[in-house]
């Protein structure tokens, strides 16, 4: 589904090729009203301001502020040893469906994964979605909160998945420290992030644990 590749470039670095798309853009969505009305305020921003601003702006939003990370695991692993394995098994499902991604992207980085999903089937883009609804939701939050106008791509993505998103409940470790004295080191006395070995295709898990009840 083509919605996904606009919403992907939307949520990339600004450059001149992202403004001049613009246009092209508001015809991907326009099937999708409510999500093109979401969408506009990013869209007359980009077409309205200096390239400079944008890509401050950019950077401060999401490099400068962690509860905005576009890396979705962050948001439910922070540091966790268990983030290594998630971006592992996430890896595997993009090559089982022969999708490689630029080396120089962690997994797990929401344009990259919303690229994958432009080239799935549509039921299976609405499943894998489905499962990173509530990470979505809980950045889209976040971006509210700080009256960023790119609240509207991950509400608009939010609005594209029939389940409902609950609740994060678990906060990450952000802090490595913290992290070494909650979980201890690992056998060379640092704790990885990234594991190398390669297991088998599991199932992409983006939320772990959910509210009770």
């Amino acid at each position: 589904m083509r919605i996904y590749q606009a919403l992907s470039a939307l949520l990339c670095y600004p450059e001149p090729d992202l403004i001049a798309a613009a246009d092209d853009i508001r015809v991907e969505v326009a099937a999708e009203p409510r999500i093109a009305r979401l969408l506009e305020p990013l869209l007359l921003s980009l077409e309205g301001e200096d390239l400079i601003t944008l890509q401050e702006r950019y950077v401060q939003t999401f490099d400068r502020n962690p509860s905005h990370s576009l890396h979705l695991f962050e948001h439910i692993h922070g540091e966790d040893r268990a983030r290594g394995q998630a971006m592992v098994d996430l890896l595997a499902e993009y090559q089982a469906q022969g999708f490689e991604p630029a080396e120089n992207e962690l997994p797990d980085y929401l344009p990259l994964f919303l690229e994958f999903l432009a080239q799935c089937q549509p039921e299976e883009a609405v499943r894998l979605l489905s499962d990173a609804v509530h990470v979505i939701a809980h950045v889209a939050g976040k971006l509210a909160d700080s009256r960023s106008h790119y609240a509207g791509v991950l509400q608009g993505l939010v609005l594209l998945s029939p389940v409902e998103p609950e609740a994060l409940t678990v906060p990450p470790v952000r802090d490595m420290d913290e992290m070494l004295e909650t979980f201890g080191p690992g056998a060379d006395g640092v704790e990885p992030l990234l594991k190398p070995a390669r297991p088998a295709i599991a199932p992409v898990n983006f939320y772990p644990q959910r509210p009770q009840g």
